[in-house]
């Protein structure tokens, strides 16, 4: 008779996933946050994320991490409807989908305030439409995220398959 095989681990497939998302463009040029649309529009949208970003920021970081990952998608989602490209906001969606336990375990070892620093920057950037800044803060930004990210499926995978006591130490930031 037969022996089944094993019923491979979903994490590889995650971690493979996420890391070609990441390279995923900008834009369809590459142009980062340019966009196609009125200067009013993209004004109204600045404001909103403007206004966003402010609220984000006065929620205490002992909020859950849950609601604190929300805000964070929430910012990142009002960012790629500003490039006006529909393709990488499904994108964004569908990656935030795949990689929200990650950005849990993220959130706890890392914090909201580097990051709401970040945000920050790149909104001054696009409101100053200093596009070569805003898809350097972009681009960094997504950069940084990425090692965290595959610091933290690392932690992630030691939490779910080794002993706490064989489980390896955080890189250091």
């Amino acid at each position: 008779s037969r022996q089944p095989f094993p019923r491979p681990r979903p994490w590889p497939r995650v971690a493979m996933t996420t890391g070609s998302l990441f390279k995923a463009p900008l834009a369809p040029s590459g142009g980062g946050a340019r966009r196609r649309h009125r200067p009013a529009q993209l004004d109204a949208q600045l404001q909103e994320a403007r206004v966003y970003l402010e609220e984000s920021r006065t929620v205490a970081g002992s909020t859950p991490v849950q609601q604190l990952v929300e805000l964070d998608e929430g910012f990142h989602l009002r960012i790629a409807d500003m490039a006006g490209n529909s393709e990488l906001r499904r994108m964004l969606v569908s990656l935030n989908e795949r990689i929200r336990f990650i950005r849990w375990i993220d959130m706890e070892n890392v914090g909201r305030d580097s990051t709401q620093h970040e945000h920050q920057e790149i909104l001054q950037a696009l409101t100053a439409r200093d596009a070569a800044l805003s898809e350097r803060l972009l681009s960094g930004h997504i950069a940084l995220r990425r090692d965290q990210i595959v610091d933290a499926i690392a932690r992630g995978l030691a939490r779910i398959y080794l002993p706490q006591e064989q489980a390896p130490a955080p890189a250091a930031p």
